[in-house]
């Protein structure tokens, strides 16, 4: 289970961690915590040594009821960032959190290898098209309605059964506009009750079926911090514990804004299976 990110590739068959670093004043944990491009280089290089193999790079906050950002806003979050990178770390793959095609073209331009886009090319008519022409892996992510609007639109038949028809329709148009590498994420948080996303993680395995690997992002999320009643800032340990269940579930990549101990959970996982 190989993705190709610009000529290198990369075995999924082994979990991976992806850091994040949001470039958002507003996001829910570590919004506006850079306060400037050493600070920022400094998390990525921290990140890099303890073991991610992907950087997501995103430049608008998709929490519950975050602001609109505008286009223009975006690209000037977002780019300059990737060119940073790349300048002072060349090997990084930079994965971009993006639901903007434009934003995506340009962020791969500068040097970026995904584009990890949590609408599944819904929000944007050209999304997909584009990520065929950049012939990158793509990250697609299960929501229904906006980031604005997605905690309105949390009412399923059948939870995994409808999440896994999704990515089959999904993935179909992707094939058809020649993207070969795709990553599915069944969006934990997005559109989706505290309950339902327990009953999706414990189900995660389910989602095999689709035949991709599968990227899980519950890092300090709500499901964690309002089920034990404290805040993101707190919510590590559980995070760490979701993790593990995750992995033990078929998880490849681990999306966590702290990689040295997802990266454990990994060494350990690995060591139960050997």
């Amino acid at each position: 289970m190989t993705i190709n990110c610009k000529g290198q590739l990369i075995d999924l068959s082994t979990p991976k961690v992806m850091g994040i670093l949001n470039v958002t004043p507003d996001s829910f944990y570590d919004g506006g915590i850079y306060k400037n491009e050493s600070e920022l280089l400094r998390q990525v290089e921290t990140m890099l040594n303890e073991g991610a193999t992907f950087i997501d790079v995103g430049g608008y906050s998709s929490r519950p009821g975050a602001d609109e950002v505008s286009l223009d806003e975006e690209l000037k979050r977002v780019v300059p960032i990737v060119e940073l990178i790349i300048k002072h770390f060349p090997d990084t793959i930079i994965s971009v959190d993006t639901f903007r095609s434009e934003v995506a073209k340009k962020s791969i331009v500068a040097g970026a290898a995904i584009v990890n886009d949590i609408s599944a090319g819904h929000l944007d008519e050209n999304m997909l098209t584009t990520i065929g022409q950049l012939s990158v892996p793509y990250i697609m992510m299960h929501l229904k309605g906006t980031p604005q609007t997605m905690n309105q639109h949390t009412g399923y038949d059948d939870l995994v059964k409808d999440i896994l028809f999704y990515f089959s329709e999904r993935i179909a148009a992707a094939h058809k506009v020649q993207i070969k590498d795709i990553i599915i994420d069944p969006g934990f948080g997005f559109s989706k009750t505290l309950e339902q996303n327990y009953q999706l993680l414990n189900n995660l395995n389910l989602l095999d079926i689709a035949n991709k690997p599968v990227s899980a992002g519950v890092s300090r999320k709500s499901m964690i911090y309002k089920t034990l009643n404290i805040s993101a800032k707190s919510a590590l340990n559980g995070t760490t514990a979701l993790n593990m269940i995750a992995l033990q579930h078929g998880a490849s990549i681990l999306r966590v804004h702290d990689v040295k101990e997802a990266m454990e959970c990994i060494t350990l996982h690995n060591q139960l299976k050997a």
